[in-house]
């Protein structure tokens, strides 16, 4: 369903205005002010000349991305951001089901469309051009084939944010790419309150990040639990000093959230519940997995409930429906979001995806529930559970282990991880082949790459 459009003064061009602040947007080769940006114009056209386009935003760098949203919201009628993985074949299928006219880009032109390029070199701005309220839209993530697109605009986005009125000096971070919503959402943090941006680059070694993270005396940091995992086991870690952490993206299990305690006992540790589709849920700060029981069916802006073991949400923050037609989002103004749920005293635990259930022998595992147990083992760094199928249970349950410690590489070490998985679950959830690997690889998202 098509935003319409309003004439709105709103835009994050003007909620960016931060005369007289050194906080900006710092990539691994560019800084560019949030003064300047107000501003400036980072487009080879006006933007004015832009107003009512839809627009494909695709660049091969995150700082692109982000001054071509600030240039073209309440100008442009659509904006659809591409993340770094959406593929050629798909371009076609992307841009008739969005209606596009208008590539803004760092890069190659794109058949059919006008071409618009964008650079951190900004030109006067002249006219204010906003004029309307645009329409975002995102890829959602996991998807194969075809990918899905859901509509937001600023409010939906934004629902979650607040302006910041103290003088604290905040450097935000994260391990996200901020072309899709996890990274969006610090993103607009960031522009909003005033704080600056340390973005990562797709190629970057951890190590690399984390030092220019400490260059740039970073404050609050966010990414997923892998992420986490990964960078825990680099010894750059200890060039950082966080007042802020922040988990999102998939399960943050009891392992990675003590781990991330021990490394940082001063920070401020949270993990957070948010979705493509569902916007922004929720934030846990008790340092324990999970979330209180409680957060079901109670007031705020934010209504949460567990149908069939299900976690769905209806609120202002989630998007109003898929762009190009095909199936619904919501049923009766609430969002599916496919995350199972399990209450277990007064707390409910995630369980795992919907779609990611391992069936063996008509019994059902969520990988999530057996990794999580893995993980608990001080030498695992992380891992990795999927079925392989078998032609007499239908599948059988597998685990990759990355060690905290080479050393470990050996049988004892590996009949000691299935010791505990015997002791914490039921025999059928044991995994039946446990190995070794140097690395799991994640997907451009920073989830944990997870077998088709």
């Amino acid at each position: 369903m098509k935003t319409p459009l309003r004439p709105d003064q709103n835009s994050l061009r003007h909620r960016t205005t931060l005369e007289g602040t050194d906080a900006g947007l710092i990539a691994p080769d560019a800084f560019v002010s949030f003064g300047a940006l107000a501003r400036g114009n980072p487009l080879s056209v006006p933007p004015a000349s832009l107003r009512g386009a839809h627009v494909l935003i695709r660049t091969r760098d995150q700082l692109s991305a982000a001054l071509a949203l600030v240039a073209l919201d309440a100008v442009a009628a659509r904006l659809v951001i591409a993340p770094p993985d959406l593929k050629d074949e798909h371009l076609a299928d992307v841009i008739a089901r969005a209606g596009l006219n208008t590539l803004v880009t760092d890069d190659a032109a794109v058949a059919g469309l006008n071409t618009v390029s964008v650079s951190p070199r900004l030109a006067p701005l002249g006219d204010d051009p906003a004029a309307m309220q645009s329409e975002w839209v995102l890829f959602t993530s996991g998807t194969t084939g075809a990918p899905k697109m859901v509509a937001h605009n600023l409010s939906r986005l934004t629902g979650a944010i607040s302006q910041r009125t103290d003088a604290e000096k905040i450097v935000w971070g994260t391990f996200y790419d901020i072309r899709r919503y996890g990274g969006l959402q610090i993103l607009l943090r960031a522009l909003i309150g005033g704080a600056s941006l340390v973005l990562s680059d797709p190629g970057e070694a951890v190590a690399d990040f984390l030092g220019r993270l400490s260059e740039a005396g970073v404050t609050h940091l966010t990414g997923t639990p892998s992420h986490w995992r990964r960078t825990l086991m680099s010894p750059a870690i200890a060039r950082i000093t966080p007042r802020y952490i922040r988990l999102s993206g998939e399960i943050a299990d009891q392992a990675v959230l003590d781990s991330l305690k021990a490394r940082f006992p001063n920070a401020a540790i949270g993990h957070a519940y948010a979705a493509t589709e569902a916007g922004v849920g929720f934030e846990v700060t008790d340092g324990l997995e999970g979330f209180p029981a409680n957060f079901i069916g109670g007031d705020g802006p934010v209504e949460m409930r567990v149908t069939d073991g299900s976690l769905q949400i209806r609120s202002p923050r989630t998007a109003s429906d898929y762009v190009g037609g095909g199936e619904s989002l919501k049923q009766d103004g609430w969002v599916d979001t496919g995350d199972l749920v399990e209450k277990r005293g007064e707390r409910f635990y995630f369980a795992g995806r919907r779609g990611g259930i391992i069936n063996v022998g008509g019994l059902k595992i969520n990988p999530e529930e057996v990794e999580a147990v893995i993980n608990r083992h001080p030498g695992v760094a992380l891992s990795r559970v999927s079925g392989r199928r078998n032609p007499i249970t239908g599948a059988i349950v597998v685990a990759e282990v990355v060690l905290a410690d080479a050393a470990n590489d050996n049988a004892s070490f590996r009949e000691e991880l299935l010791a505990l998985c015997r002791e914490k679950l039921p025999a059928f959830k044991v995994p039946a082949m446990l190995r070794f690997v140097e690395k799991l690889e994640l997907t451009p998202g920073g989830k944990l790459a997870r077998h088709a």
